[in-house]
């Protein structure tokens, strides 16, 4: 594949014209902070470090009161997966070899029908170490997530029990594009330390449809589903469906999306994990 320069980029196109296989061989090298992942976030997955924020109503009873529908609640994201070391090739999109990637975000329940209140926050912290060749890849990471009841949540519910869900976990992840715009994926995690009611196995499992080169500025559509399921529950968990419009950058994997989710299960902010939603909204995210 030639090399791709200024030279062969076309105006106003999405993606430079000698790029043709996304998954062409390139030259491996040591690379110290580069622009992109080898192995992306979900995009519907509800504990993905991203920035991003949903607003939308929950037709499941309250957890404080179970008389009434729990309404309108306010989840946002803040957060980023990056890598800080590769050995492995540089191009736009789809980068190979191997990786080692910090991942942290805090994800935050507003209340906008109490005014605004913190009602919860979890906060996760972990270390990716990926590898990837043509269209497979596959992570072995760690994280840390634990839960915590907001301030305002505390003072005005002080019968409402905190819980102090933790998780100290290991990951095995596998990821496969069959097509250069199908992801198919899931993953297996085991917590050597568990609080709260946490016990330790998870699993995680999904598939998105999404422009695999950049856009351009009109964007394309995307679907993504992501679906949970932990020992806690009994095996149960949640499924979240996402569907709407994406930008993806011209010189890097960045992706911008708008468009509408719906979960139904297990609650993903773990103060309340056993509690379950039924939820539709609008949200947008942005994925480093």
């Amino acid at each position: 594949m030639p090399s791709c320069t200024d030279d062969c980029l076309v105006p106003n196109a999405a993606f430079p014209e000698c790029f043709t296989d996304l998954w062409a061989p390139q030259p491996w090298f040591w690379q110290i902070l580069p622009n992109n992942l080898i192995y992306t976030s979900y995009l519907a997955g509800p504990k993905e470090p991203r920035i991003g924020s949903v607003m939308y109503d929950d037709t499941d009873p309250g957890v404080f009161d179970p008389a009434r529908q729990e309404g309108t609640l306010w989840d946002t994201t803040l957060g980023a997966r990056v890598s800080i070391l590769r050995y492995g090739s540089d191009p736009v999109v789809h980068p190979q070899g191997f990786e080692v990637q910090i991942e942290g975000a805090a994800f935050v329940r507003l209340d906008p029908q109490d005014d605004r209140d913190l009602r919860s926050s979890d906060y996760r912290f972990g270390v990716p170490i990926v590898y990837g060749v043509g269209r497979w890849q596959t992570k072995l990471a760690y994280y840390h997530n634990s839960a915590h009841l907001g301030d305002e949540a505390m003072l005005k519910y002080p019968w409402f029990p905190r819980v102090n869900y933790v998780r100290d976990c290991i990951v095995w992840g596998n990821s496969w594009y069959p097509l250069d715009w199908m992801r198919l994926y899931g993953e297996v995690g085991w917590a050597f330390y568990n609080a709260g009611g946490s016990q330790p196995w998870e699993f995680q499992f999904g598939t998105e449809l999404i422009q695999a080169r950049p856009t351009g500025p009109l964007g394309a559509p995307f679907l993504a589903v992501n679906g949970m399921s932990r020992q806690e529950l009994d095996w149960g968990g949640n499924v979240c469906a996402q569907v709407g419009w994406a930008w993806r950058g011209r010189r890097s994997e960045k992706l911008f999306r708008l468009g509408f989710e719906y979960l139904y299960g297990s609650d993903p902010q773990y103060e309340f994990v056993f509690y379950n939603q039924n939820r539709y909204g609008f949200g947008i995210w942005y994925d480093f």
